[in-house]
């Protein structure tokens, strides 16, 4: 059986956003036997057209990446209580081709206590909306300061790492017990 791959995928274009560094420290913290790929092209999705026959080249990586991958992380900032356009934007690139349907998927808030939640229930509701499969066992409201980042991106916190972990070993679980059943 090969390595299970996860994409990741930060809903935040900002330099030093503590969005990708829960991701970055996801990669880093993940089983051996997971491989992971940060998305880091958000920035050039262009603006989705419907009806547009032609997949532009940075919506034709995304989609590669999407079906390459077993299953995807987001992480995503609020911006005017919901998620922001960029991502938002990204998704509805899927809609018509499917990439995300029955895709499993989980998200991370790492919004301040009492922040976050039009992020969250925006985001899980296009994720349904796509026909992607939530793995609620994964998913994670983990609250990441600024402060909590080191020089190189990732997330220095032990509690914040521990419940990275939780995550990742939830839904590395999740995705090695579906894709041993599919190779039987």
């Amino acid at each position: 059986m090969g390595s299970t791959r996860i994409l990741l995928i930060s809903g935040s274009t900002r330099p030093g956003s503590t969005n990708t560094a829960a991701l970055r420290t996801f990669a880093e913290i993940a089983a051996p036997d997971i491989t992971t790929e940060l998305f880091t092209d958000l920035v050039d999705i262009p603006a989705f057209v419907p009806g547009d026959e032609q997949s532009p080249p940075a919506v034709s990586a995304l989609r590669r990446q999407i079906a390459a991958a077993d299953g995807v992380v987001f992480c995503s900032p609020e911006y005017a209580g919901l998620i922001p356009g960029a991502l938002k934007n990204l998704l509805e690139w899927t809609v018509g081709t499917a990439d995300l349907h029955e895709k499993p998927v989980a998200w991370i808030s790492v919004a301040a206590p009492g922040r976050g939640e039009g992020a969250v229930t925006s985001l899980r509701t296009v994720l349904g909306y796509v026909g992607a499969t939530e793995i609620e066992s994964a998913c994670r409201r983990i609250t990441v300061q600024a402060s909590m980042v080191g020089a190189d991106g990732a997330v220095t916190d032990a509690a914040v790492r521990a419940a990275l972990t939780e995550s990742a070993a939830a839904f590395g679980a999740y995705l090695s017990t579906t894709k041993s059943s599919r190779e039987l």
